[in-house]
């Protein structure tokens, strides 16, 4: 009897033991998945194309094709605004630079007149809706180009943030070499599954920001589905506190409040491309589920550039009128000028020198003429 009651004792151990395993086992697979964040890894998940989610998300797959992420890297075969462009140029004094198209390639030289450097463009950052920068390899190491195209200009011009000095040599004018660092982080935020075991294959990447970009890698959340497991393995970014989600995960590409303090020569209007940054800068506008990125920018869908589009979400915290009963959700006063197209006085858009074009202003405030722009 006393044997028995051994066996059935060790067998209630086992079990409990393997019971508190595999909830252990379960615990850190959702820990694993809840620290992903875009530019990062899930190590030993595999990610399965855009393909195999839109099998169960067929809407939302097909609207994230007009989302301007989804085409924020392209081969240079497929280029439209390369395509459409076969010989840009640009000249630096001495320097003169081109980029010409030959069939489905696209080759960036530049030229002192008595020599020159010419490389096969591999990848067109951006899709050239404001402008289009583009990367090289030379010598094994990837380079950022040192003129980009603009759409305003319909040709190339430097590349913002890029000397405009002369280069002392052919070597120094083609552009920025980009460290390991700079490299994975560039084709991490403008692709997706580029990194892989700490390291960037660039053979394995699919062009863009896809639906695992924010959600992921998606091998073990379709077998979660097929199992009917309720630990579903993939990230929501939608769950996630506003300001968590528009610094920590936004913020991971489009740069945080943090990253841009770390950043040199920031200031003023070199940091309005930091939507992130601008907007947490935004007094009384952080914080709340209505002011994040995704309460005004949908990921699933086109970008609106219809100013009116945007005074609905104002109004979801500003009251109408002035003298309009106060409540728990609409509190915020009124603006005495106007209820419609708030972003044009608020937001507004602002010339960013160099990148012929205008930036909005995420940050919110009341813009006042002829004052300098807040950094």
């Amino acid at each position: 009897m006393a044997e028995r009651v051994k066996k059935t004792l060790a067998v209630v151990g086992l079990a409990c033991f393997a019971f508190s395993l595999s909830l252990t086992l379960a615990q850190s697979q959702r820990d694993a998945v809840s620290k992903w964040r875009p530019t990062h890894e899930l190590a030993g998940v595999r990610y399965v194309g855009s393909a195999a989610c839109a099998e169960c998300h067929a809407a939302l797959s097909a609207k994230r094709l007009a989302n301007p992420m989804s085409r924020a890297l392209e081969p240079a075969e497929g280029c439209d605004v390369l395509k459409t462009h076969s010989r840009l140029t640009f000249r630096n004094g001495t320097y003169n630079y081109q980029i010409v198209r030959e069939g489905n390639h696209s080759s960036y030289t530049i030229s002192d007149g008595r020599s020159s450097i010419s490389e096969p463009i591999l990848f067109c950052f951006g899709q050239g809706k404001a402008g289009q920068t583009y990367v090289f390899q030379h010598k094994g190491v990837f380079y950022e180009s040192r003129v980009s195209y603009y759409q305003e200009i319909q040709d190339l011009d430097f590349t913002i943030l890029h000397p405009h000095s002369l280069p002392e040599s052919l070597e120094e004018g083609l552009g920025r070499p980009m460290t390991t660092e700079a490299a994975q982080g560039c084709f991490a935020c403008h692709s997706t599954a580029a990194v892989r075991s700490g390291q960037l294959q660039i053979d394995h990447l699919t062009p863009g920001v896809t639906c695992e970009g924010c959600h992921g890698p998606g091998e073990k959340h379709i077998a979660a589905i097929k199992t009917g497991s309720r630990n579903l393995q993939i990230f929501n970014p939608a769950k996630m506190e506003a300001d968590e989600l528009s610094q920590d995960f936004c913020g991971a590409c489009h740069v945080s409040f943090e990253k841009a303090l770390l950043m040199p020569n920031q200031g003023g209007t070199n940091n309005l491309r930091y939507q992130p940054y601008r907007i947490l800068n935004s007094r009384g506008h952080s914080g709340d589920a209505r002011i994040s990125c995704v309460a005004c920018h949908d990921p699933h869908d086109k970008l609106s550039a219809d100013s009116a589009f945007y005074d609905t979400k104002c109004l979801a915290c500003h009251l109408s009128t002035r003298g309009q009963a106060k409540t728990d959700a609409r509190s915020a006063p009124a603006c005495p000028v106007s209820k419609q197209q708030c972003t044009t006085c608020h937001m507004p858009k602002i010339d960013l020198p160099g990148a012929h074009g205008k930036f909005t202003d995420h940050w919110i405030r009341i813009v006042k003429a002829g004052e300098p722009t807040p950094n």
